[in-house]
């Protein structure tokens, strides 16, 4: 049996800094993530790819930001189940809480703050007739080594924020760039759309924009995907890769099962302390949801700082909970 006085439902950068606010309050912790290593998906899909914004680090790639965070608790001594999924949980007589993993390891807390990300996700594919013989001779769903690219012809199909930065990045790697995207219109970033349409017009790249895929090419591995677009009709690009970046399908999976309040597959929660409808369980990052919520790493942080404010008073409830900046109290090990 492992008792602690927080257990985090996933080891991604939110709950990562939960420790480190945790810790400044005396507060051990416990992560429970079904990913064989820290770090979520920065460091599991993605962790070459650079991200942008992240106060004091003009650029930082996602499994670098990951050694930074892990370096920045070590000093607390967090403990980990990895490689386990959190199933279902009970309220003891104490009012404390006993969370049981996929595998039968049980962990006992008063506070419970769920930093699941996205939850269980699937990338949400492209639909096209043959996809599937395609994948992985050609496909790639995820970017996880940039230089898998490097001098080759890469044609990336999307139009969200992960779509315009990989093909920010691409252009520097890959031979050719192609980006596809069905309306002229992008949702991603303002400065990263304006990126991406300084790169097409100084010939970096290939920008189409209100066109889709309808059929790929090739015999054993591919070789073509065929592309309806508004000005030219149908035309045959020639690649080496083609990377859908059509975002990720969430699913709460076991969490959902726990009487939570839901709102398409995320936890609602009070902007007050990021308390859920259960009295002691939390939820902070991408898998809360509230009037305003932005889906960043930044709010995320700033989510488990309040949430870990609150839970100090579940934890030790006949201490006075003193704010004090670490400029002048500094970080004390336990």
């Amino acid at each position: 049996m492992i008792q602690t006085d927080i257990l985090i439902v996933g080891a991604g950068p939110v709950g990562l800094f939960a420790v480190f606010e945790a810790g400044l309050l005396k507060m051990r912790c416990h992560l429970v993530d079904s990913l064989p290593v820290p770090g979520g998906q920065l460091a599991e899909i993605y962790p070459k790819k650079p991200i942008y914004d992240i106060p004091g680090y003009p650029s930082i790639l996602a499994g670098d930001l990951v050694d930074r965070l892990m370096e920045q608790i070590a000093p607390f001594n967090p403990t980990f189940t990895l490689g386990e999924r959190a199933e279902k949980f009970e309220q003891l007589e104490n009012g404390h809480f006993q969370l049981t993993t996929s595998k039968g390891t049980q962990i006992q807390a008063p506070v419970i703050a769920i930093a699941g990300g996205l939850g269980c996700f699937e990338p949400r594919k492209p639909p096209l007739e043959n996809l599937e013989r395609f994948e992985d001779k050609g496909i790639d769903y995820i970017i996880r080594d940039p230089e898998k690219y490097r001098n080759k012809r890469v044609v990336i199909a999307g139009g969200g924020d992960s779509a315009l930065d990989w093909t920010i990045f691409l252009a520097d790697v890959a031979s050719e760039v192609t980006l596809i995207h069905r309306r002229k219109d992008f949702r991603g970033a303002p400065d990263s759309v304006e990126k991406v349409h300084e790169l097409a017009h100084s010939g970096r790249i290939d920008l189409l924009t209100d066109s889709q895929m309808t059929g790929l090419r090739g015999n054993g591995v591919l070789t073509d995907v065929v592309i309806d677009t508004k000005e030219k009709g149908e035309v045959l690009r020639s690649t080496d890769y083609l990377i859908p970046l059509f975002g990720l399908a969430p699913e709460l999976g076991p969490l959902g099962t726990w009487g939570l309040n839901v709102e398409k597959s995320a936890i609602e929660v009070n902007t007050f302390d990021y308390s859920t409808n259960i009295p002691g369980i939390y939820a902070i990052g991408d898998i809360n949801t509230y009037p305003g919520k932005l889906k960043l790493i930044l709010c995320g942080f700033h989510e488990a700082t309040l949430m870990c404010q609150s839970a100090f008073k579940r934890v030790y409830p006949d201490k006075k909970l003193s704010f004090k900046y670490t400029t002048v109290n500094g970080v004390n090990a336990f």
